[in-house]
C-alpha cells in the first residue's frame, strides 16, 4: 500500500466522524463510499484511513478524564483535578475525541515522567533514577573519548523477538514475519547474522535495503516467538565541522518531497525564511534548524505514526514530537533549505537501556555526510548538558543499531498488508495470509547481549 495516498484529503463528513471520534460510524461511510466510482487516489487515501481507524479503535486513547485523573491521584503527591485540565491545555497531555469524550493517550502519564521533572519529583513511589544518570553519564564519556581519540569503535551482539499476542494469534495460519537487522551503514561493517529461531524458511534482505530486515515465512505455531541474534562493528570518526570551510553547492540527491511526511508546505517554508534569517553558508544552515528543534520542538511520546497524516509539520505546529518525529522536522527543512539530508535508525543499545531511535544524516562539503541527532540533543540542551548537544551535531555516538535508511520503504521480501509502523521498522512486522496485525497485536524485545568497545571494555549480558 503506498503511504504517499495519505496526503490525500478526507472528505469532510468522514474528518468530522473521526475528529469526533466516532469510528464505527466513519468505518461505515467509508464502506459505503468504496462502493461508489471513485477516484483511484481517493480509494487508496480510504483503503489507507481504515487502517488508521482501527488503530484509533483499539485502545490508542483508552483514558477517560476521570480515569486520567484517577491514576494522577495514584501516582502524584497533591495533584488536583485542574492540573489535567491545564496539561491538556498547554498540549503537555496528548488527548483526542473518543465517541465524543475526551481521551488521554495510553502513554501520557509516561509521557509526563519522561519530561517533566516536576511530576517525576512528586511521585509518591519515587521510580530509580540511577540508570538514566549512568546512561547520560555513559554519553557524556563518549563526547569526551570521541574528542581525544579522534574516533572510537565497538563490538555490538543484540537478540530481538517478536511473538502475536494470544487473542490475536491464529495457530496453523500461515505467516509472514519480519525483524530488522542491521544494514551496511557507512558507521557499521562485520555484520553477521549468529542465529534464528525457529527453524524455517528464512529471507536475508541485501545488506544495502533500505530497511533490512530477515524474514520468515511458516505456519504459525501456538506460543510461537520468533528470534533473531546478530553481530556487527560501528566504527566512527569525530569531526568538528567550521562553518568558514564550508562549500556551498547544487546537488540532485536527498532534496526531494516524499509524501506525506517530507512535504514543503506553505507553513514550513514561512517557519524555514524565519530560521535561517537569510542565512546562505550550509552548515549554518543545518545548525540554525538543529537549533530551532533542539530548542523549540520539546520532547514527547507518540501515537502510532499511521495517525498522523504529516510528520514534519505535525512537529513544526504542534512543537513536540519524539525521536522520529523530530529527525523528519529536520530532514525536510534542511531540504528545504538545499542542503542534501536523509534517515538513519534503528536502535539505540547499551547496558542500562536499549530501545528504538531514529536520528538523520546532512551533507555539507568538504565533509560529506555528517550526523543529527535532534532528541539527543535537545534532550542534552534541556539538561544543560551543552557540549553533549553541540556534539550531536555533526557527530553519533558508537551506541547504535542502523537497520533503516529511509522512511515508507518497502521490505525485502516485501509485506503485503498494511504495516503496524508503516513509516519505519525498529522492532518488526507480523502478517497473516489476508489481513494485517498492527502493533497492538504483537509483543516484541530488543535485548543487548554484548558490547565490546576498541579500547577493551566489554559488557556481557546474559
Amino acid at each position: 500500500m503506498n503511504l504517499a495516498y495519505q496526503s490525500v484529503p478526507l472528505p469532510e463528513d468522514l474528518r468530522k466522524l473521526r475528529t469526533a471520534g466516532d469510528f464505527a460510524g466513519a468505518n461505515r461511510l467509508i464502506t459505503a463510499l468504496l462502493k461508489k466510482d471513485l477516484p483511484h487516489a481517493l480509494r487508496q487515501r480510504l483503503e489507507i484511513e481504515t487502517h488508521v481507524l482501527d488503530i484509533l479503535a483499539h485502545d490508542e486513547y483508552p483514558y477517560s478524564v476521570e480515569a486520567a485523573r484517577q491514576l494522577m491521584r495514584e501516582r502524584i503527591c497533591d495533584f488536583t483535578p485542574d492540573e489535567l485540565d491545564a496539561l491538556k491545555a498547554e498540549g503537555a497531555a496528548d488527548w483526542a475525541f473518543v465517541a465524543g469524550e475526551p481521551c488521554f493517550h495510553r502513554r501520557f502519564f509516561d509521557n509526563l515522567l519522561k519530561t517533566r521533572d516536576d511530576y517525576r519529583k512528586r511521585l509518591l513511589t519515587p521510580e530509580p533514577s540511577e540508570r538514566s544518570n549512568q546512561r547520560k553519564e555513559q554519553l557524556d564519556r563518549n563526547v569526551d573519548v570521541m574528542r581525544k581519540d579522534g574516533g572510537r569503535s565497538a563490538e555490538i551482539r543484540l537478540r530481538a523477538s517478536i511473538q502475536v499476542k494470544k487473542a490475536f494469534e491464529e495457530a496453523g495460519r500461515r505467516v509472514l514475519v519480519h525483524l530488522p537487522i542491521p544494514r551496511g551503514a557507512r558507521q557499521t561493517s562485520k555484520i553477521t547474522l549468529l542465529w534464528t529461531s525457529p527453524a524455517s524458511k528464512i529471507s536475508v534482505a541485501p545488506v544495502d535495503a533500505e530497511q533490512r530486515t530477515v524474514c520468515f515465512e511458516t505456519t504459525l505455531a501456538p506460543d510461537s516467538v520468533f528470534w533473531v541474534e546478530y553481530a556487527y562493528c560501528n566504527q566512527l570518526k569525530f569531526v568538528s565541522p567550521d562553518p568558514a570551510a564550508a562549500k556551498s553547492g547544487v546537488y540532485d540527491f536527498c532534496l526531494e518531497e516524499q509524501a506525506p511526511h517530507i512535504r514543503f508546505t506553505p507553513y514550513l517554508r514561512f517557519l524555514l525564511e524565519e530560521i535561517l534569517g537569510g542565512e546562505t553558508n550550509p552548515l549554518r544552515k543545518a545548525r540554525r534548524i538543529y537549533d530551532f528543534i533542539t530548542r523549540k520542538v520539546r520532547y514527547s511520546f507518540m501515537p502510532e505514526y499511521a495517525i498522523i497524516e504529516n510528520i514534519a509539520e505535525y512537529a513544526a505546529v504542534n512543537l513536540k514530537g519524539d525521536c522520529g518525529v523530530q529527525a523528519i522536522l529536520f530532514i525536510t527543512l534542511c531540504r528545504m533549505a538545499g542542503v542534501p539530508a536523509r534517515w538513519q535508525s534503528g536502535l539505540s543499545v547499551s547496558e542500562f537501556s536499549t530501545g528504538c531511535h531514529d536520528w538523520a544524516e546532512f551533507y555539507v562539503e568538504p565533509w560529506g555526510w555528517l550526523f543529527a541527532d535532534p532528541s539527543f540533543g535537545g534532550g542534552a540542551v534541556g539538561s544543560g548538558a551543552l557540549d553533549r548537544w553541540n556534539y550531536y551535531f555533526g557527530n553519533l555516538d558508537i551506541f547504535r543499531m542502523a537497520a533503516n535508511s529511509a522512511i515508507c520503504a518497502d521490505f525485502v521480501p516485501p509485506k503485503h498488508q498494511f504495516r503496524a509502523d508503516p513509516v519505519d521498522n525498529q522492532t518488526g512486522e507480523v502478517e497473516y495470509e489476508h489481513h494485517a496485525l498492527l502493533s497492538y497485536a504483537l509483543e516484541t524485545t530488543q535485548t543487548l547481549v554484548s558490547f565490546k568497545d576498541g579500547a577493551g571494555f566489554e559488557t556481557e549480558l546474559k
